[in-house]
């Protein structure tokens, strides 16, 4: 079979590039396709791919400003030829999932969730920094991209989704049913150390959604140390309200990534998000997790096994789990036993038996 890859766009590195990378592990032949990539954010494993964009590659400044080309999006996907393929897998949380394929071709959709500046649009935006003027022509505009989101849920044959909760906000949205298969974890890249430090973490790319503000004021109020790992638009005012206990240590490399998340006390997950593969990844390292009660985590945090949540989105409800975690005595054998239950292994096992006889159904369907 001839396989594609394709995803929304290779222009920042975070849980849904690692599906890509595991994808591209599995068909290393495959060509991926996408909207725009940039070289100096490409994960390593994807140096050697065969990576194929469309013409907003040549935009000035566009992978820079990639989120304000928002409405060349649906034109840019158009261009692609997918005729001398059997399988299209697409990795969406955008615009890929939109592809349009020959009938003769399959279209998988590892779906990481349905738009969510579309479709939970004033949550998204209610901490950007954007004129009030412009959100108004924004909405008219999401408004718009809705119905074109669900119109063209039709071109994908069959959907997998990457949480519960994703499951059913694809059945919500789309009227579309969909099977979990939940996203992979490079188990062997972490350890855990017998030296744990002082200090909570979070790894991060710094989006106001992503709620580090939330942490950032919890730890202003504690005095405990907090390192944030990661970039982006948010960083400038949360550096703004942070005291001299919260430090910002930019992008670092796996390696230094790893041994942070060895040694820190706990990682701190503060935001809703549809899966996220950061808490697995603390796991990894024998390190617990205080995630807020909503989103992916419900799939993967069991409390006083491998973290705690809390329960609003609050600085006294994370106050109270930052104590939890302190207090309660953590069996690092059982928190990276967890972890292992999420390993690229068993992704890639689902994923290719999945396919196989959801390709063979399509099949005997034409």
């Amino acid at each position: 079979m001839k396989i594609a890859i394709a995803h929304d766009y290779l222009v920042q590195m975070g849980g849904a590039e690692r599906v890509v990378e595991v994808f591209h592990q599995m068909y290393p032949s495959a060509p991926i396709y996408t909207t725009m990539f940039s070289n100096n954010r490409l994960l390593d494993e994807l140096r050697d791919a065969d990576i194929r964009a469309t013409w907003l590659q040549k935009m000035p400044g566009g992978k820079s400003h990639f989120k304000e080309m928002l409405p060349l999006y649906p034109f840019a996907i158009k261009d692609f030829d997918f005729r001398e393929f059997d399988i299209v897998l697409s990795s969406s949380s955008a615009f890929m999932k939109s592809i349009q394929v020959p009938k003769e071709t399959f279209h998988l959709c590892y779906c990481h969730t349905p738009m969510r500046f579309a479709w939970d649009y004033d949550t998204y935006m209610e901490r950007q920094s954007n004129s009030s003027v412009m959100k108004r022509l924004l909405k008219i505009y999401i408004d718009r991209l809705k119905q074109w989101d669900q119109k063209t849920s039709a071109n994908v044959n069959q959907f997998i989704a990457n949480s519960s909760v994703v499951k059913n906000r694809i059945r919500n949205y789309y009227q579309r049913d969909s099977d979990v298969i939940f996203p992979p974890i490079n188990t062997s890249r972490f350890h855990s150390s017998t030296s744990i430090d002082d200090y909570y973490l979070i790894v991060s790319r710094l989006v106001s959604y992503k709620r580090i503000d939330l942490a950032v004021e919890a730890f202003n109020q504690n005095g405990l140390p907090l390192y944030i790992v990661g970039e982006g638009p948010d960083m400038a005012r949360l550096k703004a309200m942070a005291k001299g206990n919260v430090r910002f240590l930019g992008r670092l490399d796996d390696g230094s990534v790893t041994q942070m998340m060895a040694q820190c006390r706990a990682l701190i997950f503060p935001g809703e998000e549809d899966f996220g593969i950061t808490p697995l990844e603390a796991n990894a390292a024998g390190r617990p997790v205080v995630a807020y009660q909503a989103g992916g985590a419900l799939d993967t945090i069991v409390p006083h096994v491998n973290g705690v949540f809390f329960k609003r989105q609050e600085v006294e409800d994370l106050l109270l789990a930052i104590q939890e975690v302190e207090n309660h005595a953590w069996d690092v054998r059982q928190i990276v036993q967890h972890a292992q239950k999420f390993d690229e292994k068993t992704f890639m096992d689902k994923l290719k038996d999945y396919m196989g006889k959801a390709y063979q159904q399509f099949r005997e369907g034409h």
